[in-house]
């Protein structure tokens, strides 16, 4: 039998020491995924330490098929997009701020008028402000955006660059 088939049976029964294996085999892997999608490493530990949480809760419901850390990156997956999910409306206080890095994609006769700017990113729908926070604020590549939103990294082109156009056009008629 599989180890991971054991360990989760000897969890279920209520065994401590197996939660504590189970913890120190997968707690390094699940880390280093949320400090990858997180940019706030005492955050990523808190996410890494709520995706375990999340999978003691469900436990009894668990029901094996060979792929624990597939199953686990999935809950660490959901946790880190939740995260961004709030951050955003928190990234919209610092935005003016940041605005600058947007320089080379929203230049209009070298003025840039940084309230103009959040205005318009506002009036986006939010699965194109997603990729360009992303990319543009928090300086993903658009592999990673792609990986996040579990989205085809074609998918994540197309929306950067209808963003980009809706994000000209929005700031040309104000």
């Amino acid at each position: 039998m599989d180890a991971d088939f054991l360990l989760i049976r000897r969890m279920k029964r209520g065994d401590e020491a197996a939660f504590d294996i189970f913890v120190h085999k997968y707690y390094e892997s699940i880390l280093t995924y949320c400090c990858y999608h997180c940019p706030d490493t005492s955050y990523a530990e808190d996410l890494t330490q709520e995706v375990f949480v999340h999978f003691f809760e469900k436990l009894s419901n668990y029901h094996y098929m060979g792929k624990t850390l597939n199953y686990m990156y999935t809950i660490a997956g959901n946790l880190c997009r939740d995260y961004y999910k709030k951050a955003r409306d928190d990234l919209w206080d610092g935005a003016s701020n940041e605005i600058g890095d947007m320089s080379d994609i929203l230049e209009l006769d070298g003025i840039f008028d940084k309230i103009a700017i959040e205005d318009a990113l506002k009036k986006l729908p939010d699965e194109l402000q997603e990729v360009i926070i992303f990319h543009y604020f928090r300086d993903l590549k658009l592999s990673e955006i792609a990986e996040l939103l579990q989205v085809g990294l074609p998918l994540v082109k197309y929306r950067i660059q209808r963003a980009r156009l809706l994000l000209k056009n929005l700031l040309k008629e104000d």
